[in-house]
């Protein structure tokens, strides 16, 4: 899956606004944006910046960014303008006036000319890229799910409502956005909002189409009361999912039993192939000789395979005696036999565990949202 520029956009943009962040130009290749302090704590990194101004309480000075989203239609922007500037200023200069010659320093005498040091501090604007796999748009991503896991809404109320000389109520609802994959060496996901009411239990299947319709917002509306839930939050949660749970149960698994006939036929000619291989004829070791030489040396093989610390690897061949200069050959060629025998083994283990992994079929079930809705 891929998202476009103007998807990445739409998807910053949302981001951006649903944070009161300062817009300060856009166009359909970028956004230049002064980030609200919430913004800049989740997206700048700067901890120890905003725990000094919260112990000394000054104002915070945020970052400005300058997010492109198409980077080549930025840069044919950003060349036009440079063009129709310096054609403006060129127009502007009288004509005795030479607008590139440097100005005559007293450093300039002895050092030459300096180039101009960058802009820092608070008023410059830092570019970056946000594109597809971008690392700032896996960040943005990431805090606009850490920031909406949860959240508390209230319907507002209609202006006749705020004249009323009584308060209506709210009633209180909590809803849960569950993912549901099914995998195996295919895959599938579903979405399923559900929601259900804390003073009722009545549960609603499609709660997204019941907000939609509705204005909601995190400050209680005028002339409005929330009442109090019957129903404790793990309470509701667990019906959610004892309700989602009864739903997948009643699901066609059939292609659950094609994965495992697709799985056993791979470990089939997995089977058939190792098999095969330490099948083969190996020369004859002594009891003796595998006892004193080939169980070390196999013992070394598998600490290598095995996924240890570097620093252990080193110890462990730093305590392997060395090999005498006098083995016999026939009893070498043994060993070297079973060290790769004992590597097969261990290869054909781990190509059975990724099969299993791969083609055995599973549903996983994640809750990636949920909130607290008071809805009329």
């Amino acid at each position: 899956m891929t998202m476009s520029p103007h998807e990445i956009q739409a998807y910053v943009l949302t981001y951006l606004e649903a944070l009161d962040c300062q817009i300060m130009e856009r166009s359909p290749a970028h956004v230049t944006v002064k980030l609200s302090p919430e913004a800049d704590k989740a997206l700048t990194n700067r901890p120890y910046y905003w725990g000094f101004v919260e112990r000394v309480g000054v104002e915070p000075e945020t970052m400005s960014f300058t997010f492109v989203f198409d980077p080549e239609a930025y840069q044919q922007i950003t060349e036009a303008a440079e063009a129709k500037s310096k054609a403006s200023q060129l127009a502007q200069t009288p004509p005795e006036a030479n607008a590139d010659a440097p100005k005559e320093t007293i450093l300039g005498r002895y050092f030459g000319i300096t180039p101009s040091m960058p802009q820092l501090g608070p008023g410059r604007i830092l570019r970056e890229d946000v594109v597809y796999g971008s690392r700032r748009l896996q960040q943005i991503f990431a805090a606009a799910r850490e920031g909406g896991a949860f959240v508390n809404l209230f319907e507002q109320a209609a202006k006749r409502q705020i004249r009323a000389t009584s308060p209506a109520l709210y009633e209180p609802w909590l809803g849960v956005c569950f993912k549901v994959e099914f995998a195996c060496d295919l895959k599938r996901e579903e979405l399923h909002f559900l929601g259900i009411s804390l003073r009722s239990g009545e549960i609603v299947e499609k709660f997204g189409s019941k907000l939609s319709r509705r204005d909601l917002s995190p400050r209680l509306a005028e002339n409005m009361h929330a009442q109090a839930p019957k129903i404790s939050l793990a309470d509701a949660g667990a019906a959610l999912e004892s309700h989602l749970t009864n739903h997948l149960s009643s699901l066609d698994y059939s292609w659950a039993e094609k994965a495992k006939e697709r799985l056993q036929l791979e470990l089939d000619v997995v089977d058939a192939y190792y098999e095969a291989v330490l099948r083969e004829d190996m020369p004859e070791v002594t009891e003796d000789t595998e006892v004193e030489t080939v169980r070390p040396v196999i013992n070394r093989v598998r600490g290598i395979l095995e996924p240890i610390q570097a620093d252990v690897e080193m110890a462990a061949e730093a305590t392997i005696q060395p090999m005498q200069d006098d083995v016999d050959p026939e009893q070498e060629k043994a060993k070297q036999a079973v060290i790769d025998r004992e590597a097969m083994k261990l290869q054909y283990e781990n190509r059975r565990t990724e099969m299993i992994w791969q083609y055995e079929p599973k549903v996983k079930v994640t809750a990636i949202s949920s909130g607290m809705f008071h809805l009329r």
